[in-house]
């Protein structure tokens, strides 16, 4: 299955300046059989320690202090040769910082070793920075990457060329069922393989519960015993928060009483570890949108459409049928998407009515607004008043029709989020 990462670990590899690199994301996403595969095609031999309860590898790290002894180690603890330049070493499932202090020392100076470590817990990475190690996000497939497993690559491409150069995308209807198969079954890659292979509902939501529960059981690594159960309620008092019309995160729902400080860690904790993703709300328009934010009013969404296709109890026909099910769905999608292409996420709201769902801003401090135009949203205005009342250059309105432009609004069919990434706006 091929994955865009490659391409970066390829760039990694070739660095003059390799840094041993971390890979993190959430579980279940093809982490570790990505870098295996890599490692496969691009080296002579690959050694790979599961770092779970491994006390050897933990007494290599706290005794030795040398690059050369560590490989002999690691060389007789894997029965294996590593050869400089030649070999990949692979730490995955790392969660101890003496590992990491160990590994940080090939990070100091040019070394011929190849290292990456791989962990599905991001809130270690603020106890493992360091410039001696490199860092790269991983997440599920996007919609680009289940055309590739689909063997859809020339559609895939066809969409990117249409976005670039504005113009029509002359398989638009083709795209649109895919997108909507693919909100159905979500990126884990366990998921699409099966799905693919001829999986029937009952069984891909079998293996869609399996991954929640992998997420459950993660929620419980919170230090703080009192936020496990709060986080579970968090989790899943999301696809009703997003149902509603007014999708802020709302206390309420989760039951009678409960407070925001109560869940702070919580939400916090679920945001940083990947498995949720938080989009603040705005009521003014300034660089940096950082500045703007409410801290208190915010809208949480899943990091896997398919997770939620099946937390909302929905089948194929809901998504044909069912514009209310459909524009949330939408609007996830667009959320983790954004999310995964590193923009921090906003949504405008004015002192009326007027909402626009989205408010990016690239590294070049362009300020983008993106509004969703459904069959229940034909008439929308918010996002032309936004962008004439705070002098917004350009702006997009997703749909579910074909690429066109007015003006200074580019309409982009909603199968082609990912290409909205910070080279190509």
């Amino acid at each position: 299955m091929e994955r865009k990462i490659v391409s970066f670990l390829q760039k990694w590899k070739n660095d003059i300046i390799r840094k041993p690199l971390v890979i993190y994301g959430p579980k279940q996403i093809g982490k570790t059989f990505t870098v295996l595969e890599f490692g496969k095609n691009e080296y002579k031999n690959v050694v790979y320690f599961n770092t779970t309860n491994y006390a050897k590898l933990l007494d290599i790290f706290k005794s030795e202090k040398s690059i050369d002894k560590i490989i002999v180690n690691l060389s007789v603890l894997s029965l294996e040769t590593i050869l400089p330049n030649d070999t990949l070493i692979v730490f995955d499932n790392v969660n101890d910082i003496d590992i990491i202090k160990g590994i940080k020392l090939f990070g100091n100076s040019n070394n011929q070793y190849h290292i990456i470590v791989i962990t599905s817990r991001r809130e270690n990475l603020s106890e493992f920075k360091g410039v001696e190690l490199q860092f790269k996000a991983m997440y599920e497939l996007d919609f680009e990457e289940y055309l590739w497993a689909r063997g859809e690559k020339q559609l895939a491409n066809l969409i990117r060329d249409s976005f670039q150069k504005r113009k029509t995308c002359p398989f638009h209807q083709v795209a649109l069922d895919l997108f909507h198969e693919y909100l159905m079954v979500g990126g884990f890659p366990e998921i699409v393989t099966s799905y693919l292979n001829g999986f029937n509902e009952n069984q891909i939501n079998a293996l869609k519960q399996k991954i929640m529960d992998a997420y459950i059981k993660e929620i419980a690594f919170n230090k703080n015993l009192i936020d496990i159960p709060r986080g579970i309620e968090v989790l899943s008092s999301i696809p009703d928060q997003l149902r509603k019309e007014n999708k802020k995160f709302q206390y309420g729902l989760i039951g009678y009483g409960h407070r925001a400080k109560e869940y702070e860690s919580s939400i916090n904790y679920l945001v940083s570890n990947q498995i949720v993703c938080r989009s603040y709300k705005i009521t003014t328009i300034k660089s940096p949108l950082s500045s703007c934010r409410e801290e208190e009013s915010f809208k949480l969404y899943l990091l896997d459409d398919g997770l939620l296709y099946s937390l909302l109890n929905m089948n194929i026909k809901d998504i044909t049928k069912d514009d209310n099910l459909r524009e949330t769905l939408y609007e996830n999608h667009i959320a983790k998407t954004l999310i995964e292409a590193g923009y921090s996420l906003y949504y405008y709201q004015s002192q009326g009515k007027a909402e626009v769902n989205f408010v990016i801003q690239n590294r070049m401090g362009q300020i983008v607004p993106i509004e969703i135009t459904t069959k229940l949203m034909s008439k929308a205005k918010s996002l032309s008043v936004l962008m004439k009342k705070f002098t917004v250059q350009e702006g997009y309105r997703v749909t579910e029709n074909n690429f066109s432009t007015k003006k200074d609004i580019r309409y982009l069919p909603i199968y082609a989020i990912f290409c909205l990434n910070d080279n190509k706006i």
